[in-house]
C-alpha cells in the first residue's frame, strides 16, 4: 500500500510553487493516501475480462434525422432585422474607429 509522505508533500508542494502550512500539509498527505488507496483497490478488481469504461452506463447521441431543407433566402433573413443594408445585418460597432 502506497502512502505519501510528509517529505513528499512538501516536495509536491515546492513543485507546484504552493507554500503549504503544517495543517495543509497533513490534510493534503491524508486525502491523497486515501485516493491512492482507493486506486490500488479498483486495480486488485480489474482483471483482463473487464473492459475499460470512462461510464459503466451505455449512453447514446440522440439526433434527429438529418433531412435537407430549402434554406432561407436573403431577405427571409433580413426581414426581421431591425436594421440592414445591402443584404447585410447592421450591427453597433463594438471596437470603437477604425
Amino acid at each position: 500500500m502506497p502512502t505519501f509522505t510528509r517529505e513528499e508533500i512538501e516536495h509536491l508542494g515546492d513543485l507546484a510553487r504552493i507554500a503549504l502550512t503544517d495543517e495543509e500539509a497533513i490534510r493534503l498527505q491524508g486525502e491523497l493516501n486515501v485516493i491512492a488507496e482507493s486506486i490500488n483497490k479498483v486495480q486488485e478488481v480489474a482483471r483482463d475480462d473487464v473492459q475499460p469504461t470512462a461510464n459503466p452506463v451505455p449512453l447514446e447521441a440522440y439526433m434527429r434525422p438529418d433531412v435537407a431543407r430549402t434554406p432561407l433566402t436573403q431577405e427571409e433573413a433580413l426581414s426581421g432585422a431591425p436594421l440592414s443594408e445591402s443584404g447585410m445585418f447592421v450591427a453597433p460597432r463594438i471596437l470603437g474607429e477604425e
